[in-house]
């Protein structure tokens, strides 16, 4: 039975996932749910099994068994394009932006606004500057200019790009592939204040990562993977850091 809190359904229910290569087991029976306006963290070292979950999720990979439920519903996710169109939204490690672009064209990237007159069709720069200064501000971001390239900006401000494009889309839920991996202490710190601003908007967020302490006080639950098995789901305060450090590397068992 699909699981529920106060009487609604969770924006994600994996159940008994199973993804198979030939001969290798990738993810082994992994359940996974995420809660409506929650942060959920999926921590595991390299090769745990995070990867392949989310692809799954996004439609990247077809799970070898298994069901996956959105909002309630039974869904067979067959790409990544379906998967956005549904609500999920994924911010990869290399955040997919092109640094010879502007920051708008990347916003806008691969859904811009066009405007029309009878047979002719023409970028609507003005729009797509205005909407991508005014979300950006809503974030706490300040440009210099739309229209300056996003290979000059620091690697907080291109994460940070890459969550407001989410927000902007219409996600439902937002996954985060290692988004503080490779900033700087006041950078991760932005970009955690940003994770919760998009909570607060009421989005849900998958926030992947290996690292515990980056995620430790903005998470609300934990699902820790290893090996391509779940070693368990955990809310807020039932474990110290150190508790979930030793948990991912299989130093302490459940």
């Amino acid at each position: 039975m699909l699981p529920t809190r106060n009487g609604e359904p969770p924006v994600v229910h994996m159940e008994n996932i199973t993804k198979r290569f030939g001969t290798i087991v990738a993810l082994d029976g992994v359940t996974f749910t995420v809660e409506r306006q929650e942060v959920h963290a999926l921590l595991g070292d390299n090769g745990a099994g995070k990867s392949t979950l989310i692809k799954v999720l996004t439609g990247v990979y077809q799970p070898t068994s298994g069901e996956i439920y959105f909002e309630g519903r039974k869904v067979h996710i067959r790409s990544p394009r379906e998967a956005r169109d549904m609500g999920i939204e994924t911010v990869y490690q290399d955040l997919a932006l092109i640094d010879l672009m502007s920051i708008t064209r990347n916003f806008f990237l691969g859904r811009e606004l066009v405007r029309h007159f009878g047979p002719l069709h023409w970028l609507d720069m003005a729009t797509m500057h205005a909407e991508t200064r005014r979300v950006l501000t809503d974030i706490g971001i300040t440009v210099r200019s739309p229209d300056e390239r996003v290979g000059k900006l620091s690697g907080g401000e291109r994460q940070s790009i890459a969550i407001g494009r989410a927000m902007y889309f219409g996600a439902k839920l937002l996954i985060l592939d290692e988004p503080t991996s490779a900033l700087s202490v006041a950078e991760t710190r932005r970009v955690l204040e940003h994770i919760l601003e998009v909570k607060e908007k009421g989005l849900s967020v998958i926030f992947i990562t290996h690292n515990v302490y980056h995620v430790y006080e903005v998470a609300d639950t934990y699902t820790i993977l290893r090996h391509g098995k779940k070693v368990g789901t955990y809310r807020k305060g039932e474990l110290s850091v150190n508790d979930i450090a030793d948990l991912i590397t299989g130093v302490r068992e459940r």
